[in-house]
């Protein structure tokens, strides 16, 4: 079991590192958010890493309370 929540520890890592900044780096220093929770559409490539994000961070909460119990 720790084996399979460490390979899903790994994927999550990689997967969040491919997803592309949702803010821009100048309003991260200056503290601008007026665009940062705009809707935006996701496709192609995006929708997938970020539905995988969604599924790996479920299954890696999932194992953990499986792991502590």
């Amino acid at each position: 079991m720790l084996t399979i929540l460490m390979i899903v520890s790994v994927l999550l890592i990689i997967i969040v590192l491919l997803q592309s900044g949702k803010a821009e780096s100048g309003n991260i220093i200056t503290g601008g958010n007026a665009d940062l929770f705009m809707n935006r559409k996701e496709r192609g490539g995006e929708l997938f890493i970020t539905r995988l994000t969604y599924v790996l961070g479920i299954i890696f909460f999932a194992l953990c309370i499986i792991v502590d119990m």
